[in-house]
């Protein structure tokens, strides 16, 4: 870790002091030339100090993500994907030579990936590619984007693995919630007495939703906790939450959620998020 430009002062103004060669350079000011030179020394010193720590830190990084074999390697993999460009014969890696750094981005379309081992019935282990992209919220890879990206990965892979390649609509999530609130607050209906904003709470909701990691779990006391910093709210209760992938039925979910799809949304707010509003008028 980087030393501060005190510390490494400090260091030598300590040598300065030890060594009789130098007794003379005494002052303890610190607009003496000396001190002066010291503090650009030590500025030079402590800027290098910085370099090391980050040099250091990238090095870790890419051996961390560039080691074969693991879920980590295979997921930088994955956002390496470049939607409409061939990779070269005998090759895992993209040539952009000559090609524009910002239409290399723009062609990144894979921005969020989680690699999962899934067994099936037999037991025989496979990969699991979740992936997803950034739109205004996470979204699906369209039908054309997910056939390439699934040739592109099998490109890649390890020979005799082998991968199921997924970009799956949110998981469904619908929840009953009592809110006992602050009625010098919020009103009846939820909204802030001072009009500011019309309703906090499912704002609230909504934000801890998409402030999830790609294949986070939702935990139910998380977003307790989220719900008590809503000013106004007093105590958030969750009566009940249920959710489901795909076409399946819903699961009661009694302390946390995996989704398959590895994010979850309430996809109607008015049929699956019921919060019952309840004015907490006695002094806790």
């Amino acid at each position: 870790m980087a030393r501060t430009i005190e510390q490494i002062q400090s260091l030598i103004v300590d040598k300065v002091n030890n060594t009789p060669d130098l007794k003379l350079l005494n002052s303890v000011s610190k607009t003496s030339i000396f001190r002066l030179f010291i503090y650009v020394v030590a500025f030079c010193q402590w800027t290098l100090d910085q370099l090391f720590d980050l040099h250091k830190q990238e090095v870790s990084d890419l051996i961390s993500k560039m080691k074969p074999h693991s879920l980590k390697w295979y997921a930088e993999k994955a956002k390496r994907f470049q939607y409409g460009f061939n990779l070269p014969a005998e090759s895992d890696t993209y040539d952009n030579t000559g090609i524009p750094n910002d239409q290399v981005e723009a062609s990144k379309i894979v921005h969020f990936c989680a690699i999962v081992e899934q067994p099936d019935s037999r037991g025989v282990v496979s990969l699991r590619v979740k992936a997803a992209t950034k739109k205004d919220d996470l979204d699906t890879l369209d039908k054309d984007q997910l056939i390439a990206f699934t040739k592109y990965m099998n490109t890649v892979k390890d020979a005799g693995v082998r991968l199921i390649v997924s970009s799956d609509r949110a998981d469904d999530l619908r929840m009953k919630i009592d809110v006992y609130y602050n009625p010098l607050v919020l009103g009846s209906n939820g909204s802030r007495l001072d009009g500011t904003d019309s309703d906090p709470v499912r704002t609230a909701i909504r934000e801890y939703l998409m402030s999830l990691p790609f294949n986070g779990s939702l935990v139910l006391a998380y977003l307790t906790d989220a719900l008590q910093k809503v000013d106004g709210v007093v105590i958030p209760q969750i009566i009940r939450a249920e959710a489901r992938y795909g076409n399946l039925p819903y699961k009661s979910i009694d302390l946390m959620y995996q989704p398959d799809a590895g994010y979850v949304r309430i996809w109607s707010e008015k049929d699956d998020l019921d919060i019952n509003f309840i004015p907490q008028t006695s002094l806790i």
